[in-house]
């Protein structure tokens, strides 16, 4: 595959396995994808189908065992573990699962942290979180400590948290996965309103696939480790 100016990920037969006892496991197997900038990508496959391993060699938090993965053309295989560092401080932004908020903190501190680990100046953090809360329309929750927030508001605070170093490209491990369904739309109605206005490009991991077909612009199926389908949404 060519490298383009207009691809933010392009992954070249890349592979992750690992080794459990005396078995190989093939979690990631192969597999040669191409996202262009500003796309929305659904990830789909069932529990143990590689799906999040990739997601996490996109975001470079894992190495790969074979092949390229590149992000904005640059090779993340060949990164410094200082330079994967700055690859997920300025470019990757991830949402999880879970929500993965510091309890003790406030909304405002919670979504301030990465500022503060990227060491941006302190006079530009406050004009940086209160952007990224007004992405997520959480502007009156700014003081509240995660246990004062549902379920839904803590996955917003983290999706602001992701967006608050202004990443090029979102990666999100079944964001909608410990939520109720209206709760989760919301959260993907709030994706589509970032991809659409930011033109961020989006990689989600989601086994809902009905979900995936509303709000992703094309859908990748996976299994075994390897990439068996692709289409796109309606």
């Amino acid at each position: 595959m060519t490298s383009t100016n207009g691809l933010a990920i392009r992954t070249d037969s890349v592979s992750r396995h690992y080794q459990m006892g005396g078995s190989l496991v093939r979690a990631v197997d192969g597999v040669s994808i191409e996202i262009r900038k500003a796309e929305f990508v659904a990830l789909l496959g069932s529990s143990g189908s590689g799906k999040s391993t990739l997601l996490n060699l996109m975001a470079g938090l894992d190495r790969p065992t074979a092949g390229s993965i590149f992000a904005h053309d640059r090779n993340l295989a060949d990164m410094t573990a200082d330079e994967l560092a700055e690859h997920r401080s300025h470019t990757i932004g991830i949402v999880f699962q879970a929500f993965n908020l510091l309890p003790r903190m406030t909304l405002e501190e919670n979504v301030e942290l990465p500022l503060r680990l990227a060491e941006v100046d302190r006079s530009e953090r406050a004009t940086r979180v209160r952007e990224a809360v007004g992405r997520v329309h959480l502007e009156p929750r700014l003081t509240h400590r995660p246990a004062e927030m549902s379920g839904g508001e803590q996955q917003r605070a983290a999706l602001a948290r992701a967006l608050v170093n202004r990443p090029t490209i979102l990666l999100a491990d079944e964001p909608t996965g410990n939520l109720d369904s209206a709760t989760g739309d919301e959260i993907m109605l709030l994706l589509r309103e970032i991809n659409e206005s930011l033109g961020m490009t989006i990689v989600m991991v989601t086994h809902e696939r009905p979900r995936a077909e509303r709000f992703a612009h094309r859908l990748l199926q996976m299994k075994d480790g390897k990439l068996v389908g692709e289409g796109v949404s309606a």
